[in-house]
């Protein structure tokens, strides 16, 4: 399961306020890693957060028993491969009504036929797949649950 993901972005206060509203969650400054970083909060049983860097934030590891170390990268696209599919409890309505308010790229795609998402451009640069509760049980019925067998000591 994933706890947290990290994203960057031009405004990350504005953007981790916007993730909160599609989780019905909240948004808070989180400066531990990069000055100016804001998380967004689902508030939810497993405490999913999703953490927001300003654009250009980079982590680089540090030498020895350190934390990675944020390093600003002035030539920073904002495009990138990373993506995340995140569930809503909100209907198809109220997220594109958040994105056209936002003036963020949004439209709705039936990944390989298979399941509904509403594919979200945040900023225009970084994709988030939205899945209201309609698409998390197409995804749910499709995605394969893998028995993971452990080896015993």
């Amino acid at each position: 399961m994933i706890h947290h993901m990290s994203i960057a972005a031009k405004n990350p206060q504005h953007v981790a306020g916007v993730i909160a509203e599609f989780w019905r969650g909240q948004a808070m400054p989180f400066p531990p890693v990069a000055e100016g970083s804001w998380v967004a909060a689902a508030c939810d049983e497993r405490n999913t957060l999703i953490e927001v860097y300003p654009l250009g934030a980079e982590l680089h590891p540090a030498d020895g028993d350190a934390d990675p170390v944020a390093v600003m990268n002035p030539q920073a696209s904002g495009f990138t491969a990373s993506h995340a599919a995140i569930a809503s409890p909100l209907e198809q309505a109220e997220v594109f009504a958040i994105a056209a308010r936002e003036g963020w790229t949004a439209k709705y795609r039936k990944r390989g036929g298979q399941f509904g998402v509403i594919e979200l451009w945040i900023e225009n640069t970084t994709m988030i797949e939205v899945l209201t509760p309609e698409m998390q049980r197409e995804y749910l019925a499709l995605t394969p649950r893998v028995a993971v067998s452990r080896p015993t000591a």
